[in-house]
């Protein structure tokens, strides 16, 4: 491996791609509280294999005493559902302190002739090792799931034809992408609506999960009638709307409290 040892070479990407992941995915889980709703789908991450890295280094015409010159070793993806989401989280990342943004590619009014969309950052992020801080290049690439879709096929394709796909095969790919960035459009079109349905389905599973879990509750204590009667409740309630649920909820909470006032629990 022109006598370099990439495995200890490849430990701080792998690091940086770990600690990038745990925070994003901790933002998500920030912003889904707090607001009920996040431009974060969901996110993974990779670090580039070692024949990627060569051949991305020969593309670039990056030497390989340099190779820490490429700049997607580490490479974070976020889907996020709509394409203002992308907006969103790309004004985080340009605002964050932990990483330093030194370039950005905007893909998506800009696409690639191939039909290719996608936001890319590329961030300087700095790791602690044993022998001190390393700052490293990362890539952060920000999709709706429709291009990332794409993304994923044309990919495949490249892959089957060695970079060489046919032109018939092509072109119904640039038409396809096409057709992914007006589906983006049109959810985006009604997006306040699917936001609300997703809150609702979320809120109706948030508490039937508390009022099973209260129900059980009331079993492991031997409140076995009580929680007969509430369960009977429960099943008729599932048919109603959410805020039947809600009260179902609220009354199982305060009887709940009272048990505990007397000291049943």
């Amino acid at each position: 491996m022109y006598g370099r040892d990439w495995d200890t070479f490849l430990l701080p990407y792998e690091q940086a791609v770990e600690e990038l992941k745990v925070k994003f995915r901790s933002l998500r889980t920030e912003i889904k509280h707090t607001e009920e709703y996040t431009p974060i789908e969901f996110c993974t991450g990779r670090v580039k294999k070692v024949s990627s890295i060569i051949e991305k280094a020969k593309i670039l015409s990056i030497p390989l005493e340099r190779v820490e010159e490429v700049p997607d070793i580490a490479g974070i993806r976020i889907m996020c559902q709509f394409q203002e989401d992308m907006h969103r989280v790309a004004e985080h990342i340009r605002g964050r302190k932990d990483m330093t943004v030194v370039e950005e590619r905007d893909y998506v009014t800009n696409r690639k002739p191939s039909g290719y969309r996608s936001y890319h950052f590329i961030v300087k992020y700095p790791v602690q090792t044993a022998s001190g801080e390393q700052e490293l290049l990362a890539e952060i690439q920000l999709r709706t799931l429709a291009m990332n879709f794409w993304a994923t096929i044309e990919h495949s394709l490249n892959y089957k034809y060695k970079g060489n796909i046919p032109e018939q095969v092509r072109e119904r790919l640039v038409r396809a992408a096409e057709a992914s960035y007006r589906l983006d459009g049109e959810m985006s079109a009604i997006r306040d609506e699917i936001k609300a349905a997703q809150i609702l389905f979320e809120t109706k599973s948030n508490t039937v999960a508390d009022i099973l879990s209260m129900i059980e509750k009331m079993i492991h204590n031997g409140h076995l009638e009580l929680a007969a009667e509430f369960h009977q409740k429960f099943h008729e309630a599932q048919s109603e709307d959410i805020q039947s649920l809600q009260r179902l909820s609220e009354e199982i909470q305060q009887v709940l409290q009272q048990l505990e006032q007397n000291n049943f629990f």
